[in-house]
């Protein structure tokens, strides 16, 4: 039997002895099945192909984790380093022993911490094989396309798991979409690592807010204004969403603003067309 990847989310489901016949996250207004049909792989068929991951330090404590070439959805994930304590936020579909290597270098992993769904990939053999849980807040229980006891399913609206690191829960994307605070990162100024509760858009000086991103469907101007209010009381001067597009300075103030646009935007007010 074998454990099926989607190859267009990403996510691994359970063995199986025979290619799932559809994948439940993708048959989702949030996501999509590929034009083409539904395509499956695993890690063994990925490893026959050029793929590798691609670790980068950001800048200090921080470093990305992104596979090359491009692989589903293509989201980045981000190892942090506070004070002794190794967290994966977010998780890629492909791992391999020059991946496991080089993180063991780097000192391994203390956990891992899902902002949302569509990155859950293969977070098990992660987990597994550095031997660390995974935090996934319970509104998304229902996503998990391959059980585990590994996974540690928070609920309330935040959580601390080390000094300086904490998963807020936001909803919006999906009702436990997640953001993490690094309270020390960027030099004691604050990181807020944000997948893409929070997204990050072409203009790095602005971010915004959806239900669906590849169907374009926005989330409700009322949902917009409670996600800023959380993140008002956070304090972040950078901010890292999943694909490597970052708000290098004035986050927080950018994110504030970006609400405000948005929610004009929704209510008709900001301009005629």
């Amino acid at each position: 039997m074998n454990r099926y990847i989607c190859e267009t989310c990403g996510v691994q489901y359970e063995h199986t002895p025979q290619i799932p016949e559809r994948c439940v996250i993708c048959e989702e207004e949030r996501q999509y099945v590929s034009p083409s049909g539904q395509a499956w792989t695993t890690i063994e068929k990925m490893k026959e192909k050029p793929f590798r991951n691609k670790i980068t330090l950001e800048e200090s404590g921080l470093y990305s984790v992104k596979t090359i070439p491009e692989f589903a959805i293509g989201q980045t994930a981000y190892l942090i380093q506070e004070e002794g304590f190794n967290l994966l936020w977010d998780c890629i579909s492909y791992l391999d022993e020059e991946t496991i290597s080089e993180i063991a270098r780097l000192g391994g992993l203390d956990a891992i911490a899902l902002s949302h769904p569509h990155y859950y990939s293969t977070q098990v053999d992660w987990a597994e094989t550095f031997d660390v849980p995974i935090y996934i807040h319970e509104d998304d229980r229902e996503w998990v396309m391959r059980k585990s006891d590994r996974i540690v399913y928070w609920s309330g609206e935040s959580l601390q798991l080390h000094s300086g690191l904490t998963i807020h829960r936001l909803g919006g994307h999906f009702k436990g979409g997640s953001i993490l605070h690094w309270k020390e990162g960027c030099g004691s100024k604050g990181i807020l690592l944000t997948g893409d509760i929070i997204q990050v858009v072409a203009d790095r000086q602005w971010v915004s807010f959806m239900y669906s991103y590849p169907n374009l469907i926005p989330l409700p101007a009322r949902k917009v204004v409670q996600m800023a209010k959380v993140v008002k009381d956070m304090k972040f001067h950078r901010l890292y969403n999943a694909f490597h597009r970052v708000v290098k300075e004035n986050a927080h103030e950018r994110v504030q603003k970006s609400a405000e646009r948005y929610v004009k935007a929704l209510e008709g007010v900001w301009f005629e067309t």
